[in-house]
């Protein structure tokens, strides 16, 4: 099996690979994100009580997300390792047996989390709102295949630099959701639970066309044949060693977030939680750059740690932080600039006005939080490069799970600052946590030098 052109530049030439592979994900995150702000929008048509119902929804759904992303992450380490140490018969091996762990997981996902949805948004607090609540989550988490499916074929298409194949679909996506999202919603009179509708088609729609490139086209670099599957247990483990800390550090992210949520319900009821959800959605669309070049940096990364390229491996770790950085910065900035015109696309509506103000505080706090999380991500996916998942799980839970909720209880409620307070807390734990991260991936690289001398 020749090398192709993509595999030579994410083995040989690091620089040009992330910048050649950050790109398309970039786009298609933004989209994506982009996504969720326009479906904020319009839910937020229907008043506060539903866009309160979607936030305690969100959490659960970016578990999932965070899980199929998490698998992803580990089917990308290791196939991306085999490819840098020139194995290809096992690289094409794990992606069979990493579409194979993804059908399973998805089935096995979907039938825990549907039967444990209601109790868990009750013990959540959304006990005010939970008939909207019910009629978002049920679609949402019934249709999660849509999401787990193509996070995997995503990894896999991306690990061996097919870039445009893993970006493209999720670009589909979320063009196709802003379509169906006001015919579900208001035209066919579905309100919340058309939202969530719209959200599964439109992931359900580009999951078939990654299908037919995958398993019928079969033109890529790596070739995923049933025929050719060798069971291997090894694999299998590979994968979860990274796959499961990845996913369980969204466990962590969405439990931090339903605390929060929790919080700001105690300490200034569901308006607080509209306002949250709103700025979070238009914070996380600032985080899509950062992202991109994260995932990035892990395919590069991964490729380097197989070759044993210490050099290679560096330049993915500092560059993308670079790159980060000034992605942040900007984003920062306009988000603060801005935040006054941005709080009125989420209270555009009679019922929903009562939300500008507090979004637009919150906006101006909560940008903060994307500064330096170029140095968390970073050394987080580099780390699962290295196949290291349990090391990136451990910083995750440092900065958000004790770093986060303590500087957020501290100062909501021993300084009295209520919901401003949650927002001031998440940006000094994750600030912290991302210097604590970046300067632990450098000790560590130090420290274990001799792995990467051939």
């Amino acid at each position: 099996m020749e090398k192709t052109e993509e595999i030579d530049i994410i083995v040989n030439h690091p620089k040009k690979a992330i910048n050649k592979l950050a790109v398309p994900i970039i786009i298609s995150n933004l989209f994506m994100m982009l996504n969720n702000v326009i479906d904020g929008i319009w839910v937020s048509g229907l008043g506060p009580n539903a866009l309160a119902a979607v936030g305690f929804v969100t959490p659960l759904f970016l578990l999932m997300v965070g899980f199929a992303n998490g698998l992803g992450a580990g089917s990308n380490s290791l196939i991306a390792r085999y490819i840098g140490a020139e194995d290809y018969r096992n690289a094409g091996n794990s992606a069979v047996h990493s579409m194979i762990l993804s059908v399973v997981v998805t089935v096995f996902v979907t039938v825990s989390m549907l039967f444990a949805l209601k109790p868990l948004l009750l013990l959540m607090g959304a006990g005010e709102v939970i008939t909207e609540t019910m009629s978002y989550g049920t679609y949402v988490i019934g249709g999660i295949f849509s999401v787990f499916i193509p996070a995997m074929m995503a990894a896999i298409f991306r690990s061996e630099g097919e870039i445009r194949r893993a970006s493209y679909p999720l670009m589909f996506t979320a063009i196709i959701n802003m379509i169906l999202d006001p015919i579900f919603i208001y035209a066919l009179g579905l309100g919340i639970a058309g939202a969530a509708i719209a959200t599964v088609l439109a992931g359900t729609i580009p999951m078939f066309l990654m299908m037919y490139w995958m398993f019928y086209l079969q033109d890529s670099f790596l070739k995923v044949k049933m025929s050719e599957y060798k069971r291997n247990l090894g694999i299998y483990k590979d994968i979860l060693v990274v796959g499961i800390p990845a996913s369980l550090e969204q466990v962590i992210l969405s439990s931090v977030s339903i605390l929060m949520n929790y919080w700001l319900t105690l300490l200034s009821g569901t308006v607080a939680v509209a306002a949250y959800t709103a700025t979070w959605r238009l914070v996380a669309l600032g985080l899509a750059p950062l992202i991109g070049i994260g995932m990035a940096a892990l395919t590069v990364g991964g490729a380097a740690y197989g070759a044993r390229n210490l050099t290679n491996f560096k330049i993915a770790l500092n560059y993308g932080v670079k790159l980060g950085l000034i992605s942040s910065v900007v984003i920062c900035s306009l988000l603060f600039i801005f935040a006054e015109p941005l709080s009125f696309i989420f209270s555009y509506s009679t019922d929903a006005a009562v939300l500008s103000a507090r979004v637009i505080e919150c906006i101006r706090i909560l940008c903060f939080f994307i500064l330096l999380m170029p140095l968390g991500i970073l050394a987080g996916n580099l780390f699962q490069a290295m196949g290291k998942g349990t090391i990136s799980l451990g910083i995750t839970f440092l900065r958000a799970f004790i770093l986060e909720i303590v500087f957020a209880g501290l100062f909501a409620f021993v300084f009295n600052l209520a919901d401003i307070g949650i927002y001031l807390g998440m940006v000094c734990g994750m600030s912290v946590g991302a210097i604590l991260a970046y300067i632990f991936i450098n000790y560590y690289l130090h420290k274990h030098e001799d792995y990467f001398v051939k």
